[in-house]
Protein backbone atom coordinates (compact mmCIF):
# COMPACT_ATOMS: atom_id res chain seq x y z
CA UNK A 1 0.00 0.00 0.00
CA UNK A 2 1.40 3.48 -1.13
CA UNK A 3 0.38 7.22 0.36
CA UNK A 4 0.02 9.56 -2.24
CA UNK A 5 0.13 12.99 -1.28
CA UNK A 6 -0.69 14.61 -4.28
CA UNK A 7 -0.92 18.32 -5.32
CA UNK A 8 -1.85 20.54 -8.08
CA UNK A 9 -0.51 20.11 -12.00
CA UNK A 10 -0.14 17.03 -13.92
CA UNK A 11 2.67 15.28 -12.93
CA UNK A 12 0.15 13.61 -9.63
CA UNK A 13 -2.37 12.33 -12.39
CA UNK A 14 0.14 10.55 -14.38
CA UNK A 15 1.84 8.70 -11.43
CA UNK A 16 -2.12 7.97 -10.71
CA UNK A 17 -2.33 6.84 -14.00
CA UNK A 18 0.66 4.69 -13.49
CA UNK A 19 -0.24 2.94 -10.65
CA UNK A 20 -3.42 2.23 -11.41
CA UNK A 21 -2.40 0.15 -14.80
CA UNK A 22 0.65 -1.50 -12.33
CA UNK A 23 -2.52 -2.31 -10.07
CA UNK A 24 -0.69 -1.50 -7.11
CA UNK A 25 -2.77 -0.58 -3.77
CA UNK A 26 -3.55 2.89 -3.14
CA UNK A 27 -4.76 5.54 -1.30
CA UNK A 28 -4.85 9.68 -1.48
CA UNK A 29 -4.15 12.59 0.78
CA UNK A 30 -5.49 15.33 -1.58
CA UNK A 31 -3.93 18.46 -0.55
CA UNK A 32 -4.97 20.36 -3.97
CA UNK A 33 -7.44 23.45 -3.30
CA UNK A 34 -9.99 22.79 -5.20
CA UNK A 35 -10.51 18.82 -4.42
CA UNK A 36 -9.32 17.73 -7.97
CA UNK A 37 -9.52 13.87 -6.52
CA UNK A 38 -13.00 13.80 -4.90
CA UNK A 39 -14.08 11.54 -7.98
CA UNK A 40 -11.31 8.93 -7.02
CA UNK A 41 -13.23 6.62 -4.31
CA UNK A 42 -9.25 5.93 -2.05
CA UNK A 43 -9.41 9.66 -1.95
CA UNK A 44 -9.14 11.89 1.36
CA UNK A 45 -9.40 15.61 1.31
CA UNK A 46 -7.65 16.67 4.04
CA UNK A 47 -6.57 19.91 5.58
CA UNK A 48 -2.46 19.82 6.11
CA UNK A 49 -3.41 20.95 9.74
CA UNK A 50 -5.39 17.74 10.08
CA UNK A 51 -2.33 15.81 10.72
CA UNK A 52 -4.07 13.29 13.84
CA UNK A 53 -6.63 12.57 10.43
CA UNK A 54 -3.94 11.91 8.13
CA UNK A 55 -1.78 9.97 10.28
CA UNK A 56 -5.26 7.93 11.08
CA UNK A 57 -5.92 7.27 7.83
CA UNK A 58 -1.91 5.91 7.21
CA UNK A 59 -2.45 3.56 9.82
CA UNK A 60 -5.99 2.13 9.25
CA UNK A 61 -4.39 1.89 5.80
CA UNK A 62 -1.65 -0.32 7.07
CA UNK A 63 0.94 1.78 5.29
CA UNK A 64 4.89 2.52 5.81
CA UNK A 65 5.56 4.85 2.91
CA UNK A 66 4.12 7.78 1.19
CA UNK A 67 5.17 9.55 -2.52
CA UNK A 68 4.22 13.54 -2.49
CA UNK A 69 3.57 15.01 -6.14
CA UNK A 70 2.59 18.10 -7.52
CA UNK A 71 2.50 21.39 -6.37
CA UNK A 72 1.24 22.12 -3.01
CA UNK A 73 0.16 25.51 -2.14
CA UNK A 74 1.64 27.37 0.71
CA UNK A 75 -1.37 27.05 3.49
CA UNK A 76 -2.66 30.40 4.79
CA UNK A 77 -1.88 29.43 8.32
CA UNK A 78 -4.77 31.57 9.80
CA UNK A 79 -7.63 29.65 7.48
CA UNK A 80 -5.90 26.14 8.64
CA UNK A 81 -8.60 23.53 10.15
CA UNK A 82 -6.56 22.17 12.76
CA UNK A 83 -6.90 19.10 14.93
CA UNK A 84 -4.70 18.06 18.13
CA UNK A 85 -2.12 16.67 16.22
CA UNK A 86 -2.22 19.91 14.26
CA UNK A 87 -2.10 21.77 17.28
CA UNK A 88 0.73 20.16 18.32
CA UNK A 89 2.75 20.37 15.33
CA UNK A 90 1.82 23.76 13.87
CA UNK A 91 4.02 25.95 15.34
CA UNK A 92 6.73 23.61 12.95
CA UNK A 93 4.93 24.38 10.01
CA UNK A 94 4.74 28.12 10.82
CA UNK A 95 8.35 28.00 11.64
CA UNK A 96 8.82 26.49 8.04
CA UNK A 97 6.52 28.42 6.41
CA UNK A 98 8.60 31.30 6.91
CA UNK A 99 11.68 29.60 4.73
CA UNK A 100 9.30 28.94 2.17
CA UNK A 101 7.46 26.53 0.03
CA UNK A 102 10.22 23.60 0.02
CA UNK A 103 10.65 24.17 3.87
CA UNK A 104 7.27 23.20 4.58
CA UNK A 105 7.93 20.49 2.78
CA UNK A 106 10.68 18.90 4.78
CA UNK A 107 9.36 19.44 7.67
CA UNK A 108 6.43 17.53 6.61
CA UNK A 109 8.68 14.64 5.78
CA UNK A 110 10.70 15.14 9.21
CA UNK A 111 7.29 14.83 11.23
CA UNK A 112 6.57 11.52 9.14
CA UNK A 113 9.46 10.13 9.49
CA UNK A 114 8.83 10.72 13.56
CA UNK A 115 6.04 8.24 13.12
CA UNK A 116 8.11 5.54 10.99
CA UNK A 117 6.49 6.85 7.86
CA UNK A 118 8.95 6.77 5.18
CA UNK A 119 8.54 9.19 2.05
CA UNK A 120 9.95 7.90 -1.08
CA UNK A 121 11.00 9.65 -4.78
CA UNK A 122 7.77 11.42 -6.45
CA UNK A 123 9.57 9.74 -9.30
CA UNK A 124 9.76 6.47 -8.08
CA UNK A 125 7.12 4.45 -9.85
CA UNK A 126 7.96 7.49 -13.30
CA UNK A 127 12.10 7.20 -13.53
CA UNK A 128 11.14 7.45 -17.18
CA UNK A 129 10.15 11.24 -16.61
CA UNK A 130 13.61 12.43 -15.70
CA UNK A 131 16.42 12.34 -18.31
CA UNK A 132 20.07 11.37 -17.59
CA UNK A 133 23.19 13.59 -19.25
CA UNK A 134 23.06 14.31 -22.94
CA UNK A 135 21.51 16.95 -25.68
CA UNK A 136 18.17 15.39 -26.35
CA UNK A 137 18.03 17.85 -29.82
CA UNK A 138 19.61 18.01 -32.84
CA UNK A 139 20.86 22.05 -32.36
CA UNK A 140 23.42 21.51 -29.22
CA UNK A 141 24.61 24.95 -27.63
CA UNK A 142 27.92 26.21 -28.78
CA UNK A 143 30.96 26.48 -26.46
CA UNK A 144 30.39 30.17 -26.34
CA UNK A 145 26.68 28.86 -25.06
CA UNK A 146 28.49 26.22 -22.68
CA UNK A 147 30.53 28.78 -21.21
CA UNK A 148 26.89 31.24 -20.22
CA UNK A 149 25.45 27.69 -19.03
CA UNK A 150 28.81 27.36 -16.84
CA UNK A 151 28.03 31.24 -15.62
CA UNK A 152 24.09 30.59 -14.94
CA UNK A 153 24.81 27.41 -12.98
CA UNK A 154 27.52 28.56 -10.54
CA UNK A 155 24.48 31.82 -10.10
CA UNK A 156 22.39 29.19 -8.76
CA UNK A 157 24.63 27.47 -6.68
CA UNK A 158 25.42 30.40 -4.55
CA UNK A 159 21.81 31.04 -3.67
CA UNK A 160 20.77 29.90 0.09
CA UNK A 161 18.99 27.19 0.41
CA UNK A 162 15.19 28.54 0.90
CA UNK A 163 15.62 31.08 -2.26
CA UNK A 164 12.81 30.91 -4.10
CA UNK A 165 14.78 30.52 -7.56
CA UNK A 166 14.97 26.99 -9.45
CA UNK A 167 15.36 28.91 -12.56
CA UNK A 168 17.15 32.08 -14.35
CA UNK A 169 17.53 33.02 -17.71
CA UNK A 170 21.09 33.58 -19.32
CA UNK A 171 21.80 36.20 -22.18
CA UNK A 172 24.69 37.52 -23.70
CA UNK A 173 26.38 36.34 -20.63
CA UNK A 174 23.95 38.23 -18.40
CA UNK A 175 21.51 37.21 -15.99
CA UNK A 176 18.22 38.90 -17.13
CA UNK A 177 15.90 37.07 -14.92
CA UNK A 178 15.67 34.83 -12.36
CA UNK A 179 12.73 32.79 -10.98
CA UNK A 180 10.83 33.98 -7.81
CA UNK A 181 7.56 32.61 -5.80
CA UNK A 182 5.13 32.96 -9.09
CA UNK A 183 7.14 30.38 -10.70
CA UNK A 184 9.16 29.66 -14.17
CA UNK A 185 5.95 30.79 -16.52
CA UNK A 186 5.53 34.05 -14.74
CA UNK A 187 9.58 34.68 -15.22
CA UNK A 188 10.08 34.06 -19.00
CA UNK A 189 7.14 36.20 -19.54
CA UNK A 190 8.53 39.17 -17.99
CA UNK A 191 11.52 39.36 -19.93
CA UNK A 192 11.71 41.64 -22.84
CA UNK A 193 11.84 39.97 -26.07
CA UNK A 194 15.18 40.74 -28.03
CA UNK A 195 14.86 39.56 -31.59
CA UNK A 196 18.69 38.66 -32.17
CA UNK A 197 19.97 38.19 -29.15
CA UNK A 198 18.42 34.68 -27.68
CA UNK A 199 18.30 33.76 -24.03
CA UNK A 200 19.05 30.62 -22.10
CA UNK A 201 16.51 28.74 -19.66
CA UNK A 202 18.36 26.92 -16.67
CA UNK A 203 16.12 25.11 -14.39
CA UNK A 204 17.70 22.92 -11.73
CA UNK A 205 16.17 21.76 -8.29
CA UNK A 206 16.79 24.53 -5.39
CA UNK A 207 19.97 24.68 -3.62
CA UNK A 208 19.68 21.73 -0.58
CA UNK A 209 16.10 20.79 -2.13
CA UNK A 210 14.74 17.30 -0.69
CA UNK A 211 14.05 15.51 -3.79
CA UNK A 212 12.03 12.74 -2.65
CA UNK A 213 9.11 15.71 -2.90
CA UNK A 214 10.04 18.54 -5.07
CA UNK A 215 11.38 18.10 -8.17
CA UNK A 216 11.42 20.61 -10.77
CA UNK A 217 8.91 19.81 -13.53
CA UNK A 218 8.37 21.68 -17.43
CA UNK A 219 6.97 20.28 -20.33
CA UNK A 220 5.24 21.44 -23.79
CA UNK A 221 4.32 24.69 -21.91
CA UNK A 222 7.51 25.86 -20.89
CA UNK A 223 9.32 25.48 -24.73
CA UNK A 224 6.34 27.13 -26.21
CA UNK A 225 6.90 29.57 -23.26
CA UNK A 226 10.68 29.91 -24.65
CA UNK A 227 9.59 30.19 -27.96
CA UNK A 228 7.82 33.53 -27.21
CA UNK A 229 10.54 34.85 -25.54
CA UNK A 230 12.94 34.05 -28.22
CA UNK A 231 15.06 31.28 -25.86
CA UNK A 232 17.21 29.03 -28.03
CA UNK A 233 18.09 26.76 -24.99
CA UNK A 234 17.08 24.89 -22.21
CA UNK A 235 19.05 23.42 -19.98
CA UNK A 236 18.02 20.60 -16.87
CA UNK A 237 19.76 18.57 -14.27
CA UNK A 238 20.78 15.30 -14.99
CA UNK A 239 17.84 12.68 -13.51
CA UNK A 240 16.25 16.01 -10.97
CA UNK A 241 13.92 17.71 -13.31
CA UNK A 242 10.47 15.93 -14.10
CA UNK A 243 10.20 15.97 -18.09
CA UNK A 244 6.64 15.93 -19.21
CA UNK A 245 5.49 15.34 -22.83
CA UNK A 246 9.29 14.33 -23.45
CA UNK A 247 9.00 13.30 -27.35
CA UNK A 248 6.29 16.03 -27.90
CA UNK A 249 9.08 18.49 -26.07
CA UNK A 250 11.75 17.04 -27.84
CA UNK A 251 9.48 17.78 -31.69
CA UNK A 252 8.79 21.08 -30.66
CA UNK A 253 12.16 21.92 -30.21
CA UNK A 254 13.53 20.68 -33.00
CA UNK A 255 11.11 22.80 -35.09
CA UNK A 256 11.58 26.02 -33.62
CA UNK A 257 15.44 25.58 -33.32
CA UNK A 258 15.79 25.21 -29.05
CA UNK A 259 18.31 23.02 -27.77
CA UNK A 260 17.39 20.48 -24.43
CA UNK A 261 20.82 19.88 -22.93
CA UNK A 262 20.91 17.75 -19.62
CA UNK A 263 23.89 18.25 -17.36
Amino acid sequence: MIGLFLGSTDFPKIILNKIKKEKKKYFIIDLTINNDFKKNKNSYFISIGQFGKILSVIKENQCNKVLFAGKIIKPKISSLKLDFKGLYYIPRIIKASKLGDAAILKELIKILSEHNIKVIKSNFYNPELTLPKGNYTKIKPSKKELIEIKKGINSLNKLNAYNHTQALIIRNNSIIAKENSKGTKKMIQSIIKVKNNKGILIKFPKKKQDLRADLPTIGLDTLKDCKKANLKGVVLKCNQNIFMDKIKCINFADKNEIFIKVI
